[in-house]
């Protein structure tokens, strides 16, 4: 068994501020919390700014698990190593870092294979803890354990993360751009450029025109599609979809008799070269998969259903279609080696990170920044923790 005692002598607690989510569905409390000292392959991070995901409103509202309070929610962050703790040789104090919930050990076949983003060692799950141990950093001001969010927990002043979900990136990047690649963005821009690895002039079917449906369709800009077709219900989606490289639209509530399948076969002659769900919805899985083309389309699944959901496929559209189905968690990207990446291409403007902030507010208007997605107000609330 590990050994996970706590780094040199002279680490302490730390209290510090936290927006913490004691009932489901309410709003986040900012309080007082106490932060451990990092144990051996953890790092203490201070967090310059955070943004908010739709999957932080997901388990906002959970009532039951993998839901659980009190809790710390947040995942897409950026900030400062405050202290380290033993076996850690990657950062040290001081350096800035990208916290990300998918691991990235640098040890196990999975990450040190070309093929695979899935690290073995520490696989992702929804844990309320670390992911070696399982116990939390975070209590109250009474001793009470709060709980741990996807590895991160970013709504707070002060967090622990594993050094395998850490990131070292360049200080001279925009933290409120920077943070964006902790999760949604990379998640988009990466099944489009790594899962999928569009080629140019290829057609890009997309459903759902979210923040993450958004970053796919930067991402296939960017990799040079030549027809990228928004799939939404809402018809605002789709002058915004146009500053992310959308050329044509579809709304599936305004196609008569037709289905969504059938109006994307007509409109490229056949299907679209790759199709991405990214709503979570095993009907529109399938839906993609009906309109992707024969012989070598893909439908890639990016967005994240409700536990228990089955996809239903015939056994004659995928051997005598040669269609392929393929799942993108963190858009196949590997942290440690692709954001760097990332934010080259931001610094070379090839990844245009700022059409997504639409919202910048302080922590103490944290609660702000949920009631703006929940409106469908924003994309991206960036959260500043000290400004």
């Amino acid at each position: 068994m590990e050994d996970n005692s706590s780094a040199a002598t002279g680490l302490h607690s730390i209290r510090c501020r936290a927006a913490v989510c004691r009932k489901p569905g309410e709003p986040l409390v900012i309080e007082e919390i106490i932060v451990a000292p990092p144990m051996a392959h953890e790092v203490r991070i201070r967090i310059i700014c955070t943004s908010l995901c739709h999957s932080d409103l997901t388990f906002w509202k959970m009532k039951d698990f993998p839901g659980i309070v009190p809790r710390i929610l947040g995942h897409e962050a950026i900030g400062v190593v405050e202290s380290v703790g033993k076996d850690v040789n990657e950062v040290k104090k001081g350096d800035t870092v990208i916290p990300t919930f998918m691991a990235d050990c640098g040890e196990c076949e999975d990450c040190l294979s070309n093929k695979s983003n899935l690290c073995s060692k520490l696989p992702f799950s929804v844990s309320p803890g670390m992911p070696r141990c399982g116990t939390s950093r975070f209590t109250d001001l009474n001793g009470e354990v709060i709980h741990h969010f996807l590895f991160v927990s970013s709504f707070t002043e002060y967090t622990v993360v594993d050094i395998a979900n850490v990131t070292k990136v360049d200080p001279a990047i925009p933290p409120n751009r920077a943070c964006l690649l902790s999760c949604g963005v990379t998640t988009g821009v990466g099944a489009a450029w790594r899962t999928a690895n569009v080629e140019k002039g290829s057609t890009v079917a997309i459903f759902g025109l979210g923040s993450i449906g958004l970053a796919v369709a930067e991402g296939a800009r960017i990799c040079g599609a030549s027809r990228i077709i928004g799939i939404d219900v809402n018809p605002d989606k789709f002058e915004t979809g146009k500053k992310f490289g959308v050329t044509e639209f579809v709304n599936p509530r305004s196609l008569g008799d037709k289905c969504v399948s059938q109006v994307i076969i007509e409109m490229t002659g056949g299907g679209a070269d790759y199709c991405f769900e990214c709503v979570g919805m095993a009907s529109l899985v399938q839906e993609a998969f009906t309109c992707c083309r024969q012989g070598w389309g893909k439908t890639i699944v990016v967005g994240v259903d409700k536990p228990g959901s089955l996809l239903n496929f015939s056994s004659y559209e995928v051997l005598h279609r040669g269609k392929t189905v393929m799942g993108s968690l963190f858009g196949g990207t590997k942290p440690k080696s692709d954001i760097p990446i990332l934010l080259n291409w931001y610094t070379d403007k090839k990844l245009e990170l700022d059409k997504f902030v639409t919202h910048e507010v302080s922590f103490e208007d944290i609660n702000k920044a949920f009631n703006l997605l929940i409106e469908g107000k924003s994309l991206r609330s960036v959260i500043w923790m000290n400004n």
